[in-house]
């Protein structure tokens, strides 16, 4: 029989921890004097409590190491208990939301999704639109700590290959992600700070500078208008674009410039083939708006940079509605979205560097069969892939696409047409935030979709922010006989 106990006790301490942000919003409601901060404090007192009592009944159960299956079930679990508590200000204030718009709302965050079912923003109480924020910025800071503690020791997706980079842990994992934590918060925290106030430098008032800051750093997308991004048009989309760039780079880079060490940065392949990738795509898109559409210059590349940064990111922050743009380019942000940034970011999807290891291992393979007996071995960042790795990069990479096939037939099978299905599954289990499509396109939201897609779409939007095996591994019996 397995211990659930330390399990319980992380779960309930962060439930409680989550309990006592929902003071800052409720601040928020009082000093703009709307009326609404009752809500707050009720979903406080209710998360605390329930949050404090399970840590409490489990607290005799901690020890210094987790097991593999209490790791696998806290990865998840934390996922799955936070949203809900998070979706309890949904529901009590002023938002008149369902429980499945509720919850929808509060994966769309934690997760850094950044899919929203809410209409009229501009008139929504300032204590939601920050308590939406805030669930974004939890949720980025939270997944660099799974992605750089969690994920490498348990060997999901390849992640393993980041282990020595991401602080081997040796499965002391409770003490030693507590330090890990404090270092990228701490960056986390003055990255956030310093791209506030370059917002407010170009135009933002304080509240909408806040609220964006958060959602950038976390690339989740969430925004304080129906219009999204579209209010801010001109030098905040440059600003924008700069901190989404430095929000989807390993944050453990971060922690060695910190300490005075600029190589790893550069030399690093993930942070070389993202920006690459991203300069291409850009090019792209500006030189078909430039020399097909008629497009300004200067108009063409910050639209193009805009949004191509905010898709490839998986932030979902739109300027424009791009599906005016043509059909190239809505052919090509569908793609842009399956791509995302660096392992060890908030950034979501597939990630920089699962393709430049399936790339490695094609090469190896093509050699292979040109020279049938000359040993070939991929290798990434100078060092020979393991056949651990590559399996486990195989493994991750099919499962994504067969997931999504699966969830779009799903969708599907609920009334939801093609377009809506296909990229609505997309979407979700890349953590994107808009879809395609004139229901849930970068000038629409999921409002409008049937309830059951949206559970749907909610499980979905877990799996792809836990790299899918983390999650579907805990319903194999063998897993749990190991």
């Amino acid at each position: 029989m397995h211990d659930l106990r330390p399990v319980g006790y992380v779960i309930g301490l962060l439930a409680a921890v989550l309990g006592a942000t929902m003071a800052v919003p409720m601040a928020v409601d009082l000093a703009y004097d709307n009326g609404h901060w009752q809500a707050f404090l009720q979903s406080a007192i209710i998360t605390i409590i329930i949050g404090a009592a399970l840590a409490i009944a489990c607290a005799s159960g901690v020890g210094p190491r987790l097991t593999l299956q209490q790791s696998f079930l806290l990865a998840t679990g934390v996922w799955v208990a936070l949203p809900l508590f998070g979706a309890l200000p949904f529901l009590f204030g002023a938002t008149g939301a369902r429980p499945v718009d509720a919850v929808f709302e509060a994966m769309s965050g934690l997760t850094t999704t950044g899919a929203t079912v809410f209409v009229g923003l501009d008139d929504f109480p300032e204590g939601l639109l920050f308590w939406r924020s805030m669930l974004q910025w939890f949720g980025g800071v939270g997944i660099i700590v799974v992605a750089m503690v969690f994920l490498p020791e348990l060997k999901v997706g390849g992640m393993q290959i980041f282990r020595s980079e991401g602080f081997d842990t040796g499965g002391k994992v409770l003490p030693r992600a507590a330090q890990i934590a404090a270092q990228i918060m701490a960056i986390y925290v003055a990255l956030t700070l310093a791209c506030g106030l370059a917002y407010a430098s170009v135009g933002m008032t304080g509240f909408e500078a806040a609220n964006h800051a958060m959602t950038t750093l976390a690339t989740g997308g969430f925004s304080t208008s129906d219009a999204s991004f579209g209010l801010f048009q001109g030098a905040p989309e440059y600003v924008s674009s700069v901190f989404m760039i430095i929000a989807s780079l390993p944050f453990v880079r971060y922690i060695q410039l910190v300490a005075g060490s600029t190589r790893p940065l550069l030399r690093d392949p993930q942070v070389r083939g993202f920006g690459w990738t991203l300069a291409a795509l850009v090019a792209v898109i500006w030189s078909y708006r430039v020399f097909v559409r008629g497009d300004g210059l200067e108009h063409a590349f910050r639209e193009a940079l805009f949004n191509v940064t905010s898709i490839i990111t998986g932030t979902g922050y739109a300027s424009v509605d791009y599906q005016l743009w043509g059909h190239f380019p809505i052919a090509l942000f569908f793609f842009i979205g399956l791509i995302g940034g660096c392992a060890g970011s908030t950034c979501c999807s597939v990630k920089i560097f699962r393709y430049q290891l399936l790339i490695a291992a094609v090469e190896a393979q093509i050699r292979r069969i040109h020279s049938p007996n000359g040993v070939f071995t991929p290798h990434y960042n100078g060092q020979p892939v393991t056949e651990e790795v590559l399996s486990s990069v195989m493994a991750f990479l099919g499962l994504f696409v067969v997931t999504l096939g699966l969830v779009a037939v799903a969708l599907g099978m609920t009334g939801l047409d093609f377009i809506t299905s296909v990229s609505g599954a997309a979407t979700a289990i890349a953590n994107i935030g808009p879809g395609l499509g004139e229901i849930i396109g970068p000038a629409g939201n999921f409002a409008a979709i049937n309830d059951v897609a949206k559970w749907i779409l909610t499980v979905t939007m877990l799996l792809g922010r836990l790299e899918l095996l983390v999650v579907l591994v805990l319903f194999l019996p063998r897993f749990w006989r190991i």
